[in-house]
């Protein structure tokens, strides 16, 4: 296979590591930046309120995002500030939730 194939990524944005493997923020050891979360959360909302996107995918993807503000959130290692940010984020993630429940 050609070298170059895999130093390209997998076409979805990320880049490739060592042994053709894509190359995420926690694996590099770095957080998620609260933008990038926010900008997930909004463009759910945006999707399922549009009609472009199911209530189970959304389900899906919430559930995810929500993990992962969790997981942030609990990190003994972060920042107040950061935390704080986070932990918005986790509330409003929740809300969605609760209002795809209905």
């Amino acid at each position: 296979m050609d070298d170059r194939i895999l130093e390209q990524g997998n076409g979805m944005g990320e880049e490739s590591s060592h042994g053709g493997r894509p190359s995420s923020p926690g694996a590099r050891g770095e957080r998620p930046d609260v933008d990038h979360l926010d900008a997930a959360l909004n463009h759910v909302d945006t999707q399922l309120s549009s009609g472009h996107i199911a209530a189970g995918a959304a389900k899906g993807i919430l559930y995810s995002l929500i993990e992962t503000l969790g997981a942030l959130v609990g990190d003994p290692d972060l920042p107040d500030h950061a935390r704080s940010g986070y932990e918005g984020l986790l509330e409003t993630a929740r809300a969605l939730r609760a209002r795809l429940g209905k």
